[in-house]
């Protein structure tokens, strides 16, 4: 969930994740122009050498406990992440966000303490929420980035979708955040046109080496970026993310949802 924190050298206070969600969001949205794909060719991780390692289709009828947790239930910006908001019908995750009342409830899932890796192929079938001000996000998170600076040795926050649709409809965003805290460092978002990717059903991936990250939309290279590289194992996260301010959700029609058809995990053969 993309958090940028740049240029604050002369902030001297305490900075908790909530204090730190809500003061940096503002510029969670300091983005590049789209552009369009970098290849014509779709990536097909099997055919270069990755084998797949872990999955899940969603077919029960409650989440998998044994893959998946309920993440950060309690206050979270402006809203509150519920395990209400969280359901599995159909063969599909839904995350929601939902108005019950005066309240507003998120929801997120993550592999922390699940099922943890480093390098491979990541990549998500999902479909968007439709409205503006909430946003639906595929993200990789380190157990240690708040430890340290450097990305190497504590990890970083590797965004590989974001959606947020103000910017566009046509328009998903990726971005690299590392070093949580006052000298944290971060990619300015990465935009990537992709017509229609706001209606049905697309792929979203991240191809991660010890070197570089690349950024896929349907199997379309977009981005690759050689900054923020984390080489420890990190888990993933797929959540629906409120803003800061509640004026800024004043476009959002309740409920709304981020629909999840399948993760996978893909690993190579051969190693790195």
């Amino acid at each position: 969930m993309c958090i940028t924190f740049i240029g604050y050298k002369s902030i001297k206070m305490k900075l908790t994740p909530v204090f730190l969600f809500l003061f940096v969001l503002g510029f969670a949205f300091a983005q590049r122009p789209a552009q369009g794909p970098m290849s014509k060719k779709r990536f097909n991780p099997e055919k270069m050498g990755y084998k797949l390692v872990w999955e899940d289709n969603f077919r029960g009828k409650t989440l998998d406990t044994t893959k998946w947790t309920v993440r950060g239930v309690g206050p979270r910006a402006i809203a509150y992440v519920s395990e209400e908001a969280v359901k599995v019908e159909k063969g599909y995750l839904k995350l929601y966000a939902l108005k019950k009342g005066d309240s507003l409830l998120g929801s997120a899932v993550g592999t922390q303490g699940k099922f943890m890796s480093k390098y491979g192929y990541y990549e998500c079938r999902a479909k968007l929420q439709k409205s503006q001000g909430v946003w639906a996000a595929f993200w990789l998170q380190s157990p240690q980035i708040s430890q340290g600076e450097d990305p190497s040795k504590y990890g970083a926050e590797i965004d590989v979708m974001e959606f947020f649709k103000k910017l566009g409809t046509d328009i998903v965003s990726h971005n690299v955040h590392w070093a949580y805290g006052p000298n944290q460092q971060s990619t300015k978002g990465m935009q990537s046109y992709r017509r229609g990717v706001s209606l049905g059903f697309h792929t979203f991936g991240l191809e991660w080496f010890p070197d570089r990250y690349i950024f896929y939309v349907d199997g379309y290279k977009y981005y690759e970026v050689t900054v923020g590289i984390s080489n420890i194992e990190e888990y993933m996260i797929l959540s629906m993310e409120y803003p800061g301010k509640k004026e800024e959700i004043l476009k959002t029609i309740f409920p709304d949802v981020f629909m999840v058809d399948y993760v996978k995990v893909y690993q190579k053969e051969e190693g790195y």
